[in-house]
């Protein structure tokens, strides 16, 4: 089974006819979304009745660890402990765990997070704290793939149960990994496509660098790659989640589209699309 989706559905016009209901419009098109803003704060239980109640019943979402869950930040300057931190995030998402709305978890890590005995024990304690929960492992720093630690790192990925998250982006020293397309868990892989603007990575300076960063446009023969990258990866897990993040010039939404007719893949069970007439007559 393969499903596709795209980082967020707040920036992507392709999709939008209604702009006061971007999410429910998005849902016409894609079976999930990787939900970016868990990342910078957890959202308040409101925020998460309301995206459930917006989007179809077999509508999934991937929310982002909080910064500080992947040590992005120091968990000292938001919770007295560690613990609680895990513990609180969990609980405001339980509604969309409790109807199974989540696909994972996902854990991405800041690239100095490297392969080291206390990184690699860091990781058996988020284990330990999301409990049997679908956790997909994300990493930024080239020691991981190495030819020393690659066999190990991927071994003790699947005994752990954490899901592999397969990425696509430029090469660029010191913040980039190697595309490794093979799975650890055989319920699921994600493939997390980031694009390939080599400048953009480069340049981490400025307040727009993300913006720079996911600036990019596949070609029709670089998705043609993905399609072969895809079905290998469907032979280690039941599922392979495509993820789209070359969102800043709105590239996301098309390639997204031409992937899925490139895979002639139909997603089911999705929100009904609307139309400029439908839009019409309800506001008369």
């Amino acid at each position: 089974m393969i499903s596709i989706g795209l980082t967020g559905w707040s920036d992507h016009d392709l999709l939008t006819i209604r702009p006061s209901k971007r999410l429910e419009d998005y849902s016409s098109h894609f079976p999930f979304v990787e939900l970016d803003t868990s990342f910078y704060a957890i959202p308040p239980d409101k925020n998460i009745l309301s995206w459930i109640e917006k989007t179809p019943p077999t509508f999934q979402f991937i929310p982002k660890a909080f910064q500080a869950m992947s040590q992005h930040k120091d968990w000292l300057k938001f919770f007295p402990t560690e613990q609680q931190m895990f513990e609180h995030y969990i609980a405001v998402f339980e509604p969309m765990i409790s109807s199974d709305r989540i696909k994972a978890f996902l854990f991405q890590f800041p690239p100095f997070f490297d392969c080291t005995k206390e990184h690699v024990q860091y990781l058996r304690k988020v284990r330990h704290f999301m409990k049997d929960l679908p956790v997909a492992i994300e990493f930024r720093h080239a020691s991981w793939y190495s030819d020393t630690n690659k066999e190990n790192t991927l071994t003790f990925l699947a005994e752990e149960n954490f899901i592999h998250t397969v990425v696509d982006q430029p090469k660029t020293p010191g913040n980039s990994v190697p595309l490794i397309s093979i799975g650890t868990n055989t319920a699921l892989t994600l493939f997390r496509l980031h694009g390939r603007n080599y400048e953009g990575w480069l340049d981490s300076s400025g307040p727009d660098w993300r913006k720079k960063r996911t600036l990019y446009d596949y070609s029709s023969s670089e998705l043609d790659e993905f399609v072969s990258i895809i079905r290998q990866l469907e032979k280690d897990s039941k599922e392979v989640a495509v993820i789209f993040n070359n969102n800043s010039g709105g590239h996301a939404a098309a390639n997204a589209k031409q992937l899925q007719k490139k895979l002639h893949l139909d997603f089911d069970h999705l929100a009904p699309q609307q139309t400029e007439l439908n839009l019409f007559e309800d506001d008369l």
